[in-house]
């Protein structure tokens, strides 16, 4: 079941992620491709816009001889993963009235 992910949903989504634990890359669209097909040329411009808004901070590490730029979630990602989970729940409960609502309709 792939549902097509707006970028702020992608956000919020990368966001609770990295607060998790720091995450690079590749991890990232792995976990995300559990819910929606997204590909690297959308995902790394959307990481580059939450680090210019200081949503995320970036370190390198070596990993196998190979050199990873991690994310982790800054103070002010941190803010805005507490308001993006307060706009899913709002977003998620209209969303389930209205379905219950059909259900009710239907019957």
């Amino acid at each position: 079941m792939y549902y097509p992910l707006p970028a702020p949903l992608i956000e919020f989504l990368i966001l609770s992620l990295v607060s998790q634990r720091d995450s690079y890359g590749y991890e990232i669209s792995q976990k995300i491709k559990l819910v929606s097909s997204i590909k690297e040329s959308t995902l790394y411009p959307i990481l580059k816009k939450m680090e210019e808004n200081n949503f995320l901070d970036t370190y390198k590490k070596e990993f196998q001889g190979r050199t990873r730029k991690y994310y982790v979630i800054t103070k002010y990602g941190e803010e805005e993963l507490e308001y993006l989970k307060r706009e899913w729940e709002e977003y998620k409960n209209t969303i389930d009235r209205i379905i219950e609502e059909e259900v009710k309709d239907s019957e």
